[in-house]
């Protein structure tokens, strides 16, 4: 008598997807484990940002004192309104995301190319933004002084208003030529020049009895700081940093080292340099993620006005693009916190 076998349909299997495991196809799953790999990089940057910002956290630079620019409001005090509104149109761009891949079930061909041109549009508007912000943040508005401590002051009138280096300080017959590789011994370099020499700023500051320093440490407001003799009664309520007497100002001005402006990756006029250095990094490389994911939106957009997906009959390269965007806008998120909120 034969034996009965019996065998499992080859075509399911314990996912319950066939040769799709969960039902998602290879190349949303190949996406799916992009993302993840992805959101592992970015959990490494932030919390080493993390870590970093609470070594330091009683010096670290305050959003709302560096991020105070609008295009074409030059001299306005806006402090995170830009960056709210770049928040913005990438979120909006990722809304316009969801209606060109819901067009793409539907098989509106005309709709998927409309939405996803939106999509590109704020991408590139994010992307241009973020440059905008970088070239302000390199260049700076009001100048700094770092001293042999290595501590930036910054210099504020009366009111506890920061104030410009040109506003005060005094030019000095002096002849000093940028070291460049044509005219340096051994081929060497050197970074260009300050505006002001250290001398002009402590001679400048000596002519301006009403200027006062501000330090990169955050006052808090209790009783013993407001004893300290070192503060100026009365000027730092309700301020962030803290401001000190003209007396205390005076010397860690004649203690000046070197004039900064703006920020790279040697010295921040706002304050610890290791800001500028995460600023740098894990903004460009989102601004990177953006702007690749426009230039694949792009060649997704001619091929949809190519028919190349009415062809096939699906839209899937929309939605697999459509997950990458996402995560792009969702990454966006926590280093806007990290960075700005917290």
């Amino acid at each position: 008598m034969g034996a009965t076998v019996t065998t499992a349909n080859t075509n399911e299997n314990t996912w319950g997807g066939g040769n799709e495991p969960m039902g998602a196809s290879y190349g949303k799953m190949m996406m799916w484990f992009f993302i993840v790999s992805d959101a592992l990089t970015f959990s490494g940057f932030l919390a080493a940002y993390g870590f970093s910002r609470f070594k330091f956290i009683d010096n670290w630079p305050i959003a709302d004192e560096v991020f105070t620019h609008f295009p074409f409001l030059h001299g306005v005090d806006a402090p995170m309104y830009y960056v709210a509104l770049m928040t913005f149109i990438l979120i909006f761009s990722s809304v316009t995301m969801v209606l060109a891949v819901d067009a793409g079930h539907q098989m509106k061909q005309k709709k998927v190319a409309f939405y996803m041109l939106l999509t590109i549009v704020g991408g590139l508007i994010f992307v241009g933004s973020q440059a905008w912000e970088w070239k302000n943040f390199i260049k700076g508005e009001f100048g700094a002084v770092e001293t042999k401590g290595g501590s930036v002051i910054q210099f504020v009138n009366k009111e506890g208003k920061r104030i410009k280096l040109e506003d005060f300080a005094v030019v000095l017959p002096e002849e000093r030529e940028e070291l460049t590789r044509s005219k340096g011994k051994w081929f060497m370099s050197e970074a260009t020049l300050p505006s002001y020499s250290v001398a002009e700023i402590q001679a400048g500051f000596k002519a301006h009895p009403e200027i006062l320093v501000k330090t990169e440490k955050i006052y808090r407001d209790t009783k013993e700081d407001q004893a300290n003799k070192d503060l100026q009664p009365g000027l730092n309520h309700n301020k962030k940093r803290e401001i000190l007497t003209r007396e205390a100002s005076q010397k860690l001005v004649d203690n000046s080292h070197i004039v900064i402006e703006g920020a790279n990756l040697k010295h921040n006029e706002y304050g610890n340099k290791l800001f500028a250095d995460f600023f740098f990094f894990i903004t460009g490389f989102h601004g990177f993620h953006v702007f690749s994911g426009v230039i694949i939106n792009i060649i997704i957009f001619f091929n949809i006005l190519l028919g190349t997906y009415e062809k096939r009959r699906s839209y899937e390269m929309v939605e697999k693009v459509g997950l990458y965007w996402h995560f792009v806008d969702l990454v966006w998120v926590f280093v806007f916190t990290f960075f700005y909120l917290v």
